[in-house]
């Protein structure tokens, strides 16, 4: 027997529901309780649109799928509920759920919201099973569905201990790291690392301050990340490096160690100091201790690709997303035909970019 519920916020989820997300939690931080109350709390926090839907069989959760719903001019909109923040969203799903199972739970989001012309989901991992099972069940409810391509995604596949990962570095990061650690310490600079909660505000404090003098745009939901923090050191997650000179913070990167995985989730620096490389110092410290301490089996750089990164990491996969549209609505009507457009278009101007760029090479 399968039935499905919806629920607001993760403060209603019934015992059952938090297991359900206990075990998301196990393969990524994202899917845990802990990080959808704070996206909630800080980014949507009136939002009435906000539901997690879930699919009981036989009494028993099987799957989980939180999304947002966003009206427009010609109708409902269903997304992933995510924002930038997000380096990877999926759906919750068991080992006993089939994909019959999932197209239930996509034809109650579909009935809840009658004017639904288009449902979106990223950024995903499309070699997951959760990624195809979702693809299906779209498709199954008459939504005609497209994969797209998000953004890379850099990651250090760790097989080696630090000292012997740091040789095979770029002579220009080694060189970096001596000579720079030298200089900053030899100018009053001092590296710390907060992992527990007697130094909390101090680090939050001092993060804050970092990010508001770096090249970044102020954050739009100023309070995501000190939640985001608080929620790490309650959980051991914290590691949130600050770079110090002469008692002001220059550099600040916050780092989140769980299951095995270190994720570099944010990095900032003072462009006033930039001559010091306290980013490069910072990193090496974090992974340092992510190799040594913590005993990680990957190093993950989340979003983009960032020349940087690549001098850090051993390999490169991707985040991509499901956008579907429902042709029975008029959003999903127009949609669908601007989708089919552009994917015609598409190729025939990468053809032409490259002939062009073939002739410009011959004249």
């Amino acid at each position: 027997m399968l039935n499905v519920s919806h629920y607001k916020h993760p403060d209603e989820f019934p015992i059952d529901v938090q297991q359900l997300f206990a075990i998301g939690e196990q393969e990524s931080i994202e899917s845990s309780v802990y990080w959808y109350r704070n996206l909630i709390n800080t980014v949507y926090p009136k939002d009435d649109g906000i539901n997690t839907y879930v699919l009981r069989k036989n009494g028993k959760p099987v799957a989980a799928l939180p999304v947002r719903s966003i009206k427009t001019p010609f109708g409902q909109k269903v997304e992933a509920l995510s924002n930038y923040y997000t380096a990877l969203y999926s759906p919750l799903l068991t080992n006993e759920l089939a994909v019959s199972d999932m197209t239930i739970l996509i034809s109650a989001v579909k009935n809840a919201h009658v004017s639904t012309g288009i449902m979106t989901f990223s950024p995903m991992d499309p070699s997951a099973g959760s990624y195809r099972t979702l693809f299906l069940a779209l498709q199954a409810n008459g939504l005609v569905a497209f994969k797209f391509f998000r953004f890379g995604n850099w990651y250090l596949q760790v097989q080696n201990d630090w000292s012997t990962y740091l040789k095979n570095r770029e002579g220009t990061i080694r060189s970096t790291i001596k000579r720079m650690h030298k200089k900053f310490l030899t100018d009053g600079g001092v590296l710390e690392l907060i992992q527990d909660a007697t130094q909390l505000e101090r680090g939050i404090d001092a993060y804050q301050r970092v990010y508001a003098s770096s090249w970044k745009k102020p954050e739009p939901y100023p309070e995501f990340i000190p939640g985001l923090i608080r929620i790490c050191v309650n959980r051991g997650w914290l590691r949130l490096g600050i770079a110090w000179l002469n008692g002001q913070p220059i550099a600040a990167q916050l780092w989140i160690v769980a299951n095995g995985k270190a994720n570099i989730y944010k990095l900032a620096y003072d462009e006033k100091y930039k001559s010091y490389a306290s980013g490069t110092l910072l990193t090496a410290m974090l992974m340092e201790h992510a190799f040594e301490q913590d005993k990680v089996f990957e190093v993950d750089y989340l979003i983009g690709d960032d020349a940087y990164k690549k001098s850090w990491m051993s390999d490169r996969r991707e985040r991509w997303g499901i956008i579907a549209y429902n042709p029975k609505a008029v959003a999903g009507m127009f949609g669908l035909c601007k989708e089919a457009i552009w994917r015609t278009l598409k190729p025939l101007l990468a053809r032409l970019r490259t002939a062009s760029a073939a002739s410009k090479v011959r004249t």
